[in-house]
């Protein structure tokens, strides 16, 4: 069997339910990069795997001699390499703003994520807190067309992922306050890049996208 480093073509080693392997594969919808992804649901991985990833967790990406194991470090490392489109502002005010809303979406929401494999006490309480967090911010959603921004950015990629995982989570946002939410997400998920990104698995938890 090849070794990873070995290849040729850039690889994404992925699974098919994990928000952090969706927005990988956004942004390489985004970017409308070639890439081999590997499903390590479908298939076992190649015999080096655990030396790039020694927890053995995914995503991992392998371009060439560089190994990256954590999702927004792929993301940026993307963006960066393959600049059009950009995903980030161009000048560094909004760049940082930008960083921050995801710097803020990784540690409130998605630090909400493991909960979700605990007990179910502990899932109520994580579902309640990532639904009355995002409701909070629904003023931020409808000041512009995108997350703090006039352009899809990788913060925007972030959120896509997390919104369209809601239903796995048990999460409906209904009412008044969920509108500018549920507003922004048929903006994201009707993106032709968005829907390419989607596995099959991810595709059923949700019905008329």
């Amino acid at each position: 069997m090849a070794t990873v480093n070995r290849r040729s073509v850039m690889t994404l080693f992925t699974s098919p339910d994990s928000p952090d392997c969706h927005r990988t594969r956004i942004v390489l919808a985004e970017k409308e990069l070639t890439a081999e992804i590997i499903d390590l649901s479908e298939q076992e991985p190649p015999e080096d795997f655990h030396d790039l990833s020694p927890e053995g967790t995914v995503p991992v990406l392998a371009d060439r001699d560089l190994v990256l194991t954590n999702a927004r470090v792929i993301m940026e490392y993307l963006d960066e390499r393959f600049p059009h489109p950009p995903l980030m502002p161009v000048d560094p005010v909004s760049r940082a703003k930008v960083r921050t809303a995801l710097y803020r979406i990784e540690k409130d929401w998605y630090g909400l994520l493991p909960e979700f494999e605990r007990g179910e006490k502990t899932v109520a309480r994580a579902r309640k807190q990532l639904k009355e967090g995002l409701l909070s911010a629904a003023p931020i959603f409808s000041a512009m067309p995108f997350f703090m921004s006039e352009e899809f950015s990788l913060a925007d990629v972030t959120l896509a992922a997390l919104l369209w995982y809601l239903p796995k989570y048990g999460i409906e946002l209904s009412g008044p306050g969920a509108k500018p939410i549920l507003d922004y997400m048929d903006r994201v998920f009707s993106r032709p890049t968005f829907q390419a990104s989607l596995t099959e698995v991810e595709r059923e938890m949700r019905e008329g996208y």
